[in-house]
Parts: C-alpha cells; structure tokens; sequence
C-alpha cells in the first residue's frame, strides 16, 4: 500500500507533465485514444466519485470564513471563464460545433485537476476547494444556463438534458462517495492515498 500511496503522490505531483505528455499522444495517435471516447462519461464519474470520498464539512468551512474570496473565486469560474471562451469564438474562426465546445469547456467547474494544479503551484489549496466544492454543488443549474446564453447561436443547446446529464455525472458519483465516506470510513481512509492516482490517470486520458 505504501508503494501505491508513493506512486500516486508521484503522479500527482507530475500531473502537468502527463497531461502535456498524453495530449502529445492524442495528437499523433489520434485513432487509439478516440477508443476511449465511450468511456468519459464513465472516467468523468469515478474522478468526481473520489472526489465525493474525500469531500468533509471542512472544505464548506473556507465558505463561512473566506466568503468574500470564495464568492470571486465561484464568480471567476461562473463569468471569467465563460466570456474568455466567447472572446476566443469571436476572435478565432471556428466552424459552429467547435465555437459550441469552447464555450461549454470555459462554462464547466475546474473540478479536482484545479485542486492538483493549485497544489502544484503552491497556492491556497483550502480555497480551491472551496470554490471548487461550490461550483461543482451549483454546475448542474448554472452550467446548462450558461451554455444555453451564450453557444445556442452556434447550435441548438438542450439545457434540461444538459441538467440531467451534470446530476448523472457529477452529483451522484458525488454523493455516493460522500455516503460511502460516512458508512466505510476505515475503508475510505485506507483507499485515499491511491486516489490522486485514479484521477490523474482518468483526466490525462479525457485530455
């Protein structure tokens, strides 16, 4: 176990240089990761699953004592983001399913990879996860609005399949690792230190 436990603190660490490593792959081998294309759905939902088994009232804490910090952080996320990704649609000519799909990526909470790389970077990991468990809770309303505003003019955008796919996705795995957390928790605390390991591995290859 504490090989596994190395191993993932490892990877963690060198989580830029996987994901620059793998989207290299992708490029020059497109037609053997497009096989995983079936399976985002399914690594999206174990990446936010551990993210569910880690998730404590402490990460809402940051919430109730930095609120003003969390409330520019979840705005950063919710308005920032969004706008670069329209600016970079009106900039760059684009064909419209590609303009569509900027702008869904710029509408979508950072998720665990924000708290790698904030961890990375030596930032104030405590604060991303505290944006990052606010913006995850509210993706599933904001994120299909968003989308809706402003990627309907490329193509037609279904904000309540949109809605129900974010809940699938992201809110069960969410809470079903939370539940685990609180029945199995000698379970979870012995599974905890590989899980770094499992999400970088399913990011670098959605990458």
């Amino acid at each position: 176990m504490k090989t596994l436990a190395s191993l993932s603190a490892f990877v963690g660490k060198t989580f830029a240089i996987w994901v620059i490593l793998f989207a290299v792959l992708g490029f020059f081998f497109p037609e053997t990761f497009r096989q995983i294309a079936p399976w985002i759905v399914t690594l999206l939902s174990i990446i936010m699953f551990g993210m569910g088994l880690t998730l404590s009232v402490d990460d809402f804490r940051e919430v109730v004592k930095r609120p003003f910090d969390v409330t520019i952080g979840v705005l950063g996320q919710f308005l920032i983001m969004p706008l670069l990704a329209v600016l970079l649609t009106r900039i760059i000519p684009m064909p419209p399913e590609v303009a569509a799909g900027v702008i869904l990526v710029g509408c979508c909470p950072g998720g665990t990879s924000s708290n790698v790389m904030t961890y990375l970077s030596k930032g104030d990991v405590a604060l991303s996860v505290a944006c990052t468990s606010v913006t995850t809770l509210a993706a599933p309303l904001v994120t299909p609005f968003l989308v809706w505003l402003f990627a309907s003019q490329f193509l037609p955008v279904d904000g309540w399949a949109m809605f129900l796919s974010i809940v699938k996705v992201v809110l069960l795995p969410l809470a079903l690792g939370a539940a685990l957390q609180k029945l199995v928790p000698g379970i979870v605390k012995a599974a905890v230190p590989a899980l770094p390991l499992v999400s970088v591995i399913g990011i670098v290859l959605i990458v």
